[in-house]
């Protein structure tokens, strides 16, 4: 990192003190660190402390010209080889988004041509709320590297995503990004296209996809959930989109970031899954049920956290919604495709899977099989309908997978007449 300079951004969150850390490591690499502080920032830690870690003065105010030769926010933009937000909270991401410019930070990141990254740090619920996941992905398609927080408990009390990666962590993203060369590093991050692609075989269709592990609470902090990582739906989500699809996303709790270009719906139970689909079925031509929905969820969820008292805790649980049979039973010309993740019987499952819940199409994959199981980036699936299984797919990537399944889809739905809403 010598001779490199380093905007940090440092916003109003409990994770500041992570800043300071990252200040001091950067600063030990050689990088030559400008830091621009927040108001709310300097409530959590003084301007004093990253001047005294970074050696350099802190930009607070986008009206204190200290060189009247020069324009401080300007001048700084103008240096960064790289501009890092951390801790990024859900306003500071909203004004870059919006292009808001009402403070030192937010200004000089309207003037930078220098690649940025964010990490954003806050409670599980904002990180989650659809606002704050749409002006990520804004931030994604115009070039921003977003690094996702991580998973675990919260100064506010939840336990979920939302906390601002480690020092350690940030700063090897930094060095990667700055390893990239800076021949072209002035070069404002051509902005990536709001839709799908101009042109495809799937231009003009409507496609949404579900996609990853629902979470049903049992009380304030804990809740039922499973292994799925979001990848396989969101590689649907993004294949489809390069296809020309016009692609809405609903998507549960997710390892991973999901795709630009796409319009993301958060919905994290199976309940508001439910809702979101039914809500956007009628307009839709395919539909890609690649969520893993709770089967059930607790009965009696407590409002608050259950404190440990007895030796056992006995739940009563019920039947969440059936999502996937709600489509099958209200369908009349989308083109409708299942998933199925079995330990045995794979074949004889996804096809049954396709008759009960009325399915074109049922993916199925052996979660024992190694590199088909949740988290991994590749799959290996049988495709079945009513009458058996049509295809065998080798272990490939998941992305090569979702290629393979919507040219099947894709060809059937051109036999039945295109499937194409009007």
């Amino acid at each position: 990192m010598r001779g490199k300079t380093i905007l940090l951004g440092v916003t109003g969150g409990i994770a500041v003190y992570k800043a300071a850390a990252l200040t001091s490591k950067l600063t030990q690499a050689g990088a030559d660190v400008r830091v621009i502080m927040t108001e709310s920032a300097t409530k959590f830690v003084t301007p004093l402390t990253f001047q005294t870690l970074s050696r350099n003065p802190v930009a607070t105010d986008v009206f204190d010209e200290r060189d009247p030769s020069a324009v401080q926010h300007i001048d700084l933009a103008d240096a960064a080889d790289l501009l890092v937000v951390a801790p990024a909270t859900a306003n500071i991401i909203a004004k870059m988004a919006r292009g808001i410019a009402d403070d030192m930070l937010s200004t000089t990141y309207l003037a930078t041509t220098a690649p940025v990254l964010v990490a954003p740090a806050m409670n599980v619920h904002m990180y989650a709320h659809p606002a704050v996941q749409e002006n990520l992905d804004i931030l994604r398609r115009r070039g921003v590297t977003v690094m996702e927080p991580g998973e675990g408990q919260l100064a506010c009390g939840y336990t979920g995503r939302g906390r601002m990666p480690e020092p350690e962590e940030l700063a090897a993203k930094i060095a990667e990004m700055l390893a990239d060369g800076p021949a072209d590093r002035k070069k404002p991050a051509e902005a990536k296209p709001e839709g799908g692609a101009a042109d495809g075989p799937m231009k003009g269709l409507r496609v949404l996809v579900t996609a990853g592990g629902t979470v049903e609470r049992i009380d304030a902090v804990r809740y039922l959930s499973n292994d799925s990582s979001g990848r396989m739906g969101f590689a649907f989500a993004e294949a489809a989109r390069d296809m020309g699809a016009e692609v809405t996303l609903v998507k549960a709790r997710t390892d991973v970031a999901p795709p630009p270009g796409v319009t993301v719906v958060e919905a994290l139970t199976a309940e508001d899954m439910l809702s979101a689909v039914l809500a956007r079925y009628p307009d839709t031509d395919l539909v890609i049920k690649a969520a893993a929905v709770a089967d059930y969820r607790p009965a009696n969820p407590a409002a608050g956290k259950i404190k440990k008292t007895a030796e056992r805790l006995t739940l009563e649980l019920e039947k969440t919604p059936d999502i996937l049979q709600a489509l099958g039973e209200r369908k009349t010309t989308q083109f409708l495709i299942g998933f199925a993740a079995e330990t045995e019987r794979l074949a004889e499952y996804a096809t049954d899977k396709a008759v009960r819940k009325n399915c074109d199409l049922v993916v199925g994959n052996d979660v024992t099989v190694p590199g088909a199981g949740f988290g991994t980036e590749t799959n290996k699936v049988v495709v079945a309908d009513q009458k058996g299984v049509v295809a065998e797919l080798p272990l490939m990537s998941k992305r090569e997978t979702a290629e393979r399944v919507l040219a099947l889809a894709l060809e059937r739905m051109k036999k039945a007449g295109g499937g194409k809403r009007t």
